[in-house]
């Protein structure tokens, strides 16, 4: 098991930041980091990703967690690990992205469906899966899944909130990816990163009660 995967299972929320923008970037990082957030991804189709990643790396090394998001391919993984991305997730299975992940030791949780999709992304050597999108399979989907595929860590990605969490994780999954639900980008542009904070809270503080 990679360090990566161990510090997932640990903290169990991955928040994701999809389209912020450059200058409210650092902010927003702050207030997860002060909610007790520490894994963050910055999605690849977000306006200037690569630097956020690099910028991020350095100035919150030791403190988060920096991965990529929306890692459709392997030129986006490449521009990803250049820039210091620590793990890469995808809404898609990609083997090549897999392996391009094992060669440097970078986790990498490609976005699966069916369960022969899990079992294929396993094979090919992913560590852990990204269960997309979960808001319209459904928690009962998750549940069928978890019965004859029990030893796969599970990131549940779509359809989670503060008042269905704890039934996510007791439904089967290990982590779960958090976007908008977590970072409204309406507090994000007013600048309102208090409540980001708080937000991020909130939701550790749900999963801290988690047996």
């Amino acid at each position: 098991m990679s360090g990566m995967l161990n510090e997932l299972l640990k903290h169990k929320i991955v928040a994701i930041l999809r389209g912020i923008e450059n200058d409210k970037a650092d902010d927003t990082a702050r207030a997860l980091l002060e909610g007790g957030i520490r894994m963050m991804e910055i999605t690849m189709n977000t306006d200037g990703a690569a630097a956020m990643i690099n910028r991020w790396r350095e100035r919150f090394d030791g403190e988060a967690y920096v991965g990529a998001g929306t890692v459709i391919d392997l030129d986006t993984a490449k521009l990803a690990v250049q820039a210091g991305a620590q793990f890469l997730i995808s809404p898609n299975l990609d083997e090549e992205v897999i392996a391009f992940g094992l060669e440097r030791g970078i986790s990498v949780w490609p976005g699966v469906m069916t369960p022969t999709e899990i079992v294929k992304a396993m094979k090919a050597g992913a560590e852990a899966v990204k269960l997309f999108p979960m808001g319209t399979l459904g928690i009962n989907y998750l549940k069928e899944i978890r019965g004859p595929l029990k030893e796969v860590p599970i990131l549940a990605t779509g359809g989670v909130d503060l008042d269905n969490i704890a039934e996510y994780f007791r439904s089967g999954a290990n982590g779960v990816g958090l976007g908008s639900k977590l970072v409204h980008m309406e507090w994000v542009k007013d600048g309102q990163f208090l409540k980001v904070a708080e937000r991020a809270r909130a939701f550790t503080h749900a999963v801290s009660q988690l047996s």
